[in-house]
């Protein structure tokens, strides 16, 4: 079974709505204040509305990538945006994981225990929180799948490499910087590229 595609990152509508319509399953928007590519409430609304307005009938889901707040803080601003899924990109602890879930969220985790929805593992680069073009562990996929697990792989995915990434067995794949011109410039030709080798 082929693994979903995700594009993380997304700042553009009108880039989200071409994404849907060349299938992906899953677009992030960041809402963590460091990153190149954080947009706020309003932007982050208007991608998921073009998304869904592009694929009406089975529109990708809207992933929010947050590296800090609350669980009521995350969970106001998931809702305020319509989103379907959130990502924890920072240290979070169960309880925050289990009160997503109790307002209905589901929810990934970086590095996680196995209480979230699914195991996100990605590339670190110091203190940066993802978008870093690092390679993760892919070892660790295996790992996790052992004990039940579902994976997102995320980290210096490509072209390049995104077959074999594909065969590690994870159940999303995560792309970011190697599809972009720019940081939070996203490129159809290099998510086109991408899409056609995993299709």
């Amino acid at each position: 079974m082929r693994p979903k595609v995700k594009v993380c990152g997304v700042t553009d509508p009108d880039f989200a709505a071409e994404a849907a319509r060349r299938g992906v399953d899953y677009l992030g928007v960041i809402f963590a204040a460091k990153s190149p590519r954080k947009v706020d409430g309003a932007k982050a609304r208007q991608i998921a509305a073009a998304a869904r307005a592009a694929r009406p009938e089975s529109p990708p889901r809207v992933v929010g990538v947050f590296t800090d707040g609350s669980a009521d803080e995350i969970a106001e601003m998931a809702a305020a945006v319509l989103l379907d899924v959130i990502q924890l990109h920072g240290e979070f602890g169960d309880e925050v994981v289990s009160a997503l879930n109790g307002a209905g969220y589901e929810v990934w985790r970086l590095n996680g225990s196995g209480v979230e929805d699914a195991v996100l593992l990605d590339g670190r680069d110091g203190g940066k929180t993802g978008g870093t073009g690092r390679l993760a562990d892919w070892a660790l996929v295996g790992e996790f799948k052992k004990k039940g697990f579902r994976v997102v792989l995320a980290g210096g995915l490509s072209a390049e490499n995104c077959a074999a990434a594909a065969e590690t067995g994870a159940d999303i794949l995560d792309f970011n910087s190697s599809i972009e011109t720019s940081p939070g410039v996203k490129s159809l030709r290099k998510l086109d590229e991408i899409v056609g080798l995993l299709r």
